[in-house]
């Protein structure tokens, strides 16, 4: 079976890409949208690098196949806010230091975004075990957690 089309809403705007059947959407992602920022790391759904929101739920991209995406709407890291306004997450991520090297950051971020959008009173444990399936080497988790509060704090949901 050949490539078909696969239209998604990402980050605001409509994209029609080819996808073979078996492709991810990382792939995808990637390679045919040039969405860069959605980083490939174990591709096996261990380390949580490739997360984007799909949607309102944040999926590990290369566990998901791009033909399952059709007629979706996909937000990655770029798609929370932009350099002149940022999302209150990637200001509070920047403020407090949470971000190191930046490969595991855009899936942190999209993941945590998703969900406080769902969980905005979730206790510090339960942000914690949120974050827990994207691995991070240099930080740890203590700065997400504490962003991911400031950012409530920041959006007055506290």
């Amino acid at each position: 079976m050949g490539e078909r089309i696969v239209q998604i809403n990402l980050n605001g705007r409509s994209v029609r890409l080819k996808a073979a059947p078996n492709e991810t959407l990382l792939n995808v992602l990637r390679q045919k949208a040039s969405a860069t920022e959605v980083k490939s790391g174990c591709e096996r759904g261990d380390c949580g690098a490739c997360a984007v929101i799909v949607d309102g739920r944040a999926v590990n991209s290369c566990l998901t196949l791009a033909v399952q995406t059709d007629g979706a709407t996909v937000t990655t890291v770029r798609g929370l806010g932009t350099p002149e306004h940022p999302h209150p997450l990637q200001e509070a991520f920047i403020r407090l230091g949470a971000a190191q090297c930046g490969i595991c950051i855009p899936g942190v971020l999209v993941s945590l975004s998703a969900f406080l959008a769902e969980r905005p009173d979730a206790s510090r444990s339960e942000i914690r075990e949120a974050v827990a399936g994207n691995l991070c080497r240099c930080t740890g988790y203590q700065k997400f957690v504490d962003a991911a509060e400031e950012s409530r704090i920041m959006e007055g949901l506290e």
